[in-house]
């Protein structure tokens, strides 16, 4: 990039003297991973179902410039703006999980998708990062002003939103929505007797989970049982990784990827374990901790509760995503249907996560230390 005058006072060159060249580095070269696992693990996919060998590639390239556009202009904003800014995408993300049973169309068995200009959306994708952002304001506003009623709009939201998720039915996002809303609540100060009450109802919600919806059961005892139910994918995973080894067989020679259908998405860190190898897969996971650490270090040198609240809701859904991705491939807990962020083949999820990681970048801008309420 064209280096800028620490005199230049050009909108540019204020966020490029501000923004975490370290952390935006590290995302672009987990968006550059992301291209390469897809060119690996999607061609015997799209044949399979009948469609060009490129199919996925070419797609995944289609969405990866608005990706691209919305982590920058995302990360250009003060918070003020990105703040803003969530409001409205958690708004019409809302106004389409409100449509989803009436115009969404069903895939697997759950009505998670929008079709809208030949681009296939999964708006509760967006959900997650605006009523985070949205969920830390109310707090904060919250805890200046202890006559506005901002727990009680956080709350009444975070059922709305749940109840939609549940809807789909769609657990992984709402049990990442749950535990980012959870833990946003206890930092913004909410008594320990109250955080131990959340976490029991989180766990009935989970057993309820198991009981309430068969495919919840399905994955939970082929986790704990994988001899008495179908396991497939997971077997082959663990295989995989055991053929990959250390530096892996090389690029094209895995087999996985030719075997199981979600290859180029939930089981795409198989894809890379068999053909890249152990060292591959450190680097990708030293990737992820890297960013999450130098998020919550920047995070925590802020003073403004908002800021605070925002930066740890976002950071914790960029984590939980991972986490239960990488768990599951692995066989460390049931299977979520949930992308790798910025590895696994997927649109809607691609520009959530960069939406997700701008107003990251955005909170923790030098320039974005202020007082007060805005």
């Amino acid at each position: 990039m064209t280096s800028f005058a620490r005199t230049d006072t050009s909108t540019l060159s204020r966020w490029w003297w501000t923004v975490d060249h370290w952390m935006l580095a590290a995302l672009l070269l987990l968006i550059g991973l992301g291209v390469l696992a897809t060119l690996a693990a999607s061609p015997p996919v799209a044949e399979r179902i009948g469609v060009g060998s490129l199919h996925f590639v070419e797609r995944h390239l289609s969405y990866l410039p608005l990706a691209m556009g919305t982590l920058f202009f995302a990360s250009l904003l003060s918070p003020r703006q990105a703040r803003r800014f969530a409001i409205l995408v958690f708004l019409g993300a809302l106004v389409l999980l409100m449509l989803l049973p009436f115009i969404g169309a069903e895939v697997k068995g759950a009505r998670r998708w929008i079709w809208i200009a030949g681009l296939s959306l999964q708006p509760s994708e967006f959900i997650k990062p605006g009523f985070a952002v949205l969920a830390a304001w109310m707090f904060a506003e919250h805890r200046l002003d202890q006559e506005f009623a901002g727990r009680a709009i956080s709350i009444a939201l975070y059922f709305l939103v749940v109840a939609l998720l549940l809807m789909q039915p769609d657990m992984g996002m709402a049990f990442v929505v749950s535990a980012t809303w959870c833990v946003q609540f206890v930092m913004a100060g909410l008594p320990l007797p109250w955080a131990a009450l959340l976490l029991s109802l989180g766990i009935a919600g989970m057993v309820g989970a198991y009981f309430a919806f068969p495919h919840v059961a399905l994955r939970v005892d082929s986790f704990l049982d994988p001899a008495s139910t179908n396991s497939y994918q997971v077997t082959r995973a663990m295989e995989a990784f055991g053929n990959g080894g250390l530096f892996g067989r090389g690029p094209g020679e895995g087999h996985i990827k030719e075997t199981i259908p979600d290859a180029h998405t939930d089981f795409v860190f198989a894809v890379i374990g068999e053909e890249f190898g152990l060292l591959a897969c450190l680097l990708i996971v030293s990737l992820f901790a890297f960013i999450l650490l130098r998020g919550f270090s920047r995070m925590m040198r802020e003073e403004n509760l908002f800021i605070l609240l925002a930066t740890a809701g976002l950071l914790l859904q960029f984590a939980l995503q991972a986490l239960i991705n990488l768990a599951s491939t692995v066989s460390l807990m049931p299977t979520k249907g949930m992308t790798l962020p910025f590895i696994s083949y997927g649109g809607s999820s691609l520009l959530a996560l960069a939406l997700t990681m701008g107003l990251v970048l955005a909170f923790t801008r030098r320039h974005s230390r202020f007082r007060g309420k805005f």
